[in-house]
């Protein structure tokens, strides 16, 4: 069999019904080129192999994971990618869906990697720790709404699917999980100029219990922080105020 690695933040799924419904998930939304991120043991990389008229590939940095799943799904031989998600150019050329039960340990970096990807990537199904799931949910005005929130909303629309117990995992992790989806926003607000936008995001959220005149002076002339926007918080304020802001900046 295979042994589970800590470090690498492995908890592996193993309740048939909660692999079937993210399959299932992932199928309403049509695709042709799919990526898994993390297969681990298998437990949804053997539905995914079934998928009808699909071009399959998935990536593990566990060497280990690797060979198991070689032996245990041959069929995977030549679309199984031996290196880390985060290091990896596009696996496809056109678009692509992206599914997985991501590791928690680096659920955020996973997330960045695919806004950097935000032109090909036509769907993504995955799970998080909830935690992480909610923040990226979040509407402006909650208290989990933060700099991933605004990112991921800015390019992608964000559902947030189910709870996944921690008790359908081997070893059981300490939190809960929830499952979310984003696909290519519908009505994604101008972004003049991203690597600002970026930037403003982060800044603003850095200092979030201060004002936003307090929190992004340094990115604005002493004018434009007079404006009432400036009152409110990082927080309070929605993708697309941000997204407008960023024409005022220096």
């Amino acid at each position: 069999m295979y042994t589970l690695k800590k470090s690498l933040g492995q908890h592996f799924l193993r309740d048939e019904n909660i692999c079937r419904k993210i399959v299932e998930a992932l199928r309403e939304q049509p695709f042709q080129q799919l990526l898994e991120v993390g297969p681990g043991g298998g437990a949804l990389t053997k539905y995914l192999l079934e998928l009808p008229g699909t071009d399959f590939k998935a990536v593990e940095l566990d060497l280990e994971k690797v060979d198991f799943l070689e032996q245990q799904y041959p069929q995977i031989k030549g679309r199984l990618l031996h290196q880390s998600f985060l290091d990896m150019d596009p696996p496809f050329s056109g678009p692509f869906t992206i599914v997985g039960n991501f590791p928690y340990n680096i659920s955020t970096q996973i997330l960045f990697k695919i806004l950097d990807w935000r032109d090909q990537v036509e769907a993504m199904t995955g799970m998080f720790q909830k935690e992480v799931a909610q923040r990226v949910a979040a509407s402006a005005g909650n208290k989990t709404y933060g700099v991933l929130s605004v990112l991921v909303q800015a390019f992608f629309d964000v559902e947030y699917l189910f709870d996944v117990s921690e008790l359908c995992f081997n070893p059981p992790p300490k939190v809960k999980s929830g499952v979310i989806r984003l696909l290519p926003g519908k009505n994604k607000p101008a972004i003049p100029d991203e690597k600002k936008f970026f930037l403003l995001v982060k800044t603003a959220f850095n200092q979030r219990r201060k004002t936003l005149r307090n929190a992004v002076k340094s990115l604005f002339d002493a004018a434009i922080l007079e404006e009432e926007l400036f009152n409110k918080r990082a927080e309070q304020l929605t993708v697309e105020q941000f997204a407008a802001l960023v024409c005022k900046m220096k």
